[in-house]
Parts: C-alpha cells; structure tokens; sequence
C-alpha cells in the first residue's frame, strides 16, 4: 500500500524550512557586519544550531550547505580575532602597560569568560590561518577541515629538509611525532596543529652529520611511542641512557589510561656525563599550557647540565634564548638574552618560502642597567614588551 504524505506534515516542513532560511538570512546580515569576538561568537553559534535542526529535519542539502558555509565564514572571522587579543596569564589576568606614563592595568577576558571553550578557539584559530581559497572549499563542503589539513602536511612533507651547517654538541629535540589514532578536527589530534612525520621520516633526517662526536639528545617521546621512538635514537646516532618525567597535572584521555605525564628521554654519543655533579629530579611536576608545549624548565635543566657547548633546538617553535640556534617550521621570534641576540636561523621546514628570523632590541632609556625584577637572561618583563622584530624572507 502506497504511503502518502500528510497535507499537515508537509506544511509544517515547508513552514519550518522558511523559519530556517529567514534566521539564516538574519545571521548572514548580522556577520557582514561583525567586528568583535561576541558578535561572530553569535553568528557561528546561531547558523551551527540551523544547521544541526537543518539536517534533523531533512530540509533539503541546500539550506545545510547556507548554514554550514555561514558558520565556517563566522568561525574564520572570530579566529582571525581570537589571534590577535593577548593570552591572559594564570592568576592575573592583566595586560601590563608602561608604568612611566601612568598607563591603566587592561583586564585580559580569558576563553570562559568569553563562553569559547579552547577547541573552538584553537580550530578557529587554524581556520582563519588557512588560505582564502582553502576556506572557501571547506565552507562550500567540497573539502573537509581534515583533507585540507592532509594536504598541508603532504605539502610539508615534500619540502627538502635542510639541517644547518654545523657541530653541535647539545640537541634538543620535539619531533612532532605521527599517531596512528585520528582524532577529531576540533583540536585533539597533533596533525591539526602541526604537520607530522613518521618514524621513517624522522630516521631519514641526517642529525647524525650535525653532532659533535662527544654530544647529548634530549628527546620529547609521549607514551604511545616511548618504544617505537627506538629506531630513531639509533639512526640519529645515539644510545638510550635514562629520562626525565615531566608531570602535566593536568590530564589527557587515552585508551588505557588518563595520562598526565610525558618522557624526556636522555641520550649520547661517545661521551655524554654531565659537566656539573649537580643532580635533578628526574620528576618535575610542572603544569601544562597549551598544545605539546614544553616548559621552559627543562631547557634550564639542559644549560645547569651541560654549561658549554654549542646547542640547537630541533622542530623549535619559538626562537630560543641565546645561546641556543633553533630550526623548524614553527620557528617564532622571543626575547633572547640581555644585551645579545640569538643568531639568525633559516626556517627551512615549512609550507612556504624560508625565511629569517632575526631579533632587534628597542630600549626605550638606551641603557643596559637590568632591572631588579629580570629573568635569567637579565630581561624585565618591559623590556621583553618592547622587543620589535623583523622576519625578513629568504630570496
């Protein structure tokens, strides 16, 4: 017996549709005039709740495809936002001005205060860096957030890796390791911060040619890969000694356990005993920040062990203090050491042009007299502000 449709039921979808699309055509209006936070905050969530309704109640690809492409334009717009206001900091929340002019204490709103919780921040954040054309597809659903992020990594992959020309005797590394587990695009997994390499990627690397015979590897592994890391050690040059554990506090779901540590694994090549009889803990409890961040700590560890030598940082993601060299395709400048600069670095891992990073220092008083109050390298945190950088591209 045929089925036929209720006049009613048929009513109310059309009804429903034009409900949808007039509150679509709303939040169209409303994000073409969008300039704050709030505001594209508002359209993202609105035109994502059309969506979900949309596609729930089958009224037709057309009206989820508006939905979708207003969403994906709002959450662009609030990332381009989100990257450009200033990270409030644990416990005081403030962005410090100039004391000398009388300058006000500006309150920093942090995420939940904004009602962002951090995946939408942070998969904003990567939507609003991608090209105009690479958002456009995912907006129009001929691509997905995931394939065009593959993209970028198998274009990644296809640069000529290049490491620098010279001895080292100190290399401190962070591979940004490939898991086989995917995760979702909203931020769990590593290939959505970062391009990725494979255990045969990184064996392929030549560290081995920029070592000192005598030299020492600090190398990032996290548990999923403290035994597959193996083969890299080996095939860089060096033997397996002992580690550091770096105690998160805060916790990572896994699929065994709820993991809140990370392994520093210490390695050497020909003679590698610390220059100092000094011994550290080797569990340092030190609370997490954002995304495979590491805590400075552990390079300050690295400096009281081994004092001499020369030393890079391998896939740094900021410019390192002086006298650290650094290489890799996150590669930011930061405030080096008081009164010198760390040298320029080529950039020569990354989905673009290579470019140089070079540091110049700005003191307002034109003198060299440190603070009271100054980090190790003898930096206030004013002067650190008043740092101004250049990143010039490498012809």
């Amino acid at each position: 017996m045929a089925m036929t449709t209720h006049p009613s039921t048929a009513l109310s979808t059309t009804v429903l549709k034009d409900r949808v699309v007039k509150a679509l055509n709303d939040s169209s209006q409303r994000l073409a005039v969008a300039v704050t936070i709030p505001q594209y905050k508002f359209v993202a969530d609105l035109a994502s709740a059309q969506q979900v309704l949309a596609a729930r109640q089958q009224l037709g690809e057309d009206v989820i495809g508006y939905a979708h492409e207003i969403k994906i334009d709002a959450l662009a717009g609030l990332g381009e936002l989100l990257k450009q206001t200033p990270k409030a900091k644990g416990g005081q929340p403030y962005q410090q001005g100039q004391k000398s002019t009388g300058a006000v204490l500006v309150p920093v709103e942090t995420l939940a205060e904004m009602g962002i919780d951090k995946k939408t921040s942070s998969f904003a954040q990567r939507l609003a860096s991608l090209p105009e054309v690479d958002r456009k597809a995912i907006a129009a659903r001929d691509k997905t957030f995931a394939e065009v992020s593959r993209t970028k990594t198998a274009e990644a992959r296809s640069v000529r890796l290049s490491l620098p020309d010279a001895k080292y005797r100190i290399v401190y590394a962070d591979p940004p390791w490939q898991y086989r587990d995917k995760r979702d695009p909203w931020g769990g997994g590593a290939a959505n911060h970062y391009p990725t390499m494979s255990i045969a990627e990184l064996c392929d690397l030549n560290v081995k040619a920029i070592c000192d015979d005598d030299a020492v590897l600090f190398l990032w592994v996290t548990v999923p890969l403290l035994f597959e890391c193996q083969p890299v050690i080996k095939a860089w040059g060096f033997s397996y000694r002992t580690h550091f554990v770096w105690d998160k506090v805060k916790h990572n779901h896994g699929h065994y356990s709820s993991v809140r540590h990370e392994c520093l694994l210490v390695c050497v090549r020909g003679s590698g005993v610390p220059d100092v009889s000094t011994q550290h803990d080797s569990v340092q409890v030190i609370e997490r920040t954002g995304h495979s961040e590491k805590p400075e700590r552990f390079r300050e560890l690295i400096d009281e062990m081994y004092p001499t030598g020369k030393r890079i940082e391998l896939f740094a993601r900021t410019s390192p203090p002086s006298p650290w060299e650094g290489w890799g395709n996150e590669l930011l400048p930061v405030a080096s050491g008081y009164g010198s600069l760390s040298p320029p670095q080529e950039v020569v891992l990354c989905n673009h042009a290579p470019v140089t990073v070079t540091a110049q220092k700005d003191l307002t008083d034109g003198t060299k007299n440190a603070p009271e109050e100054h980090n190790k390298y003898g930096n206030s945190k004013e002067e650190t502000e008043r740092y101004k950088y250049k990143v010039q591209t490498v012809i």
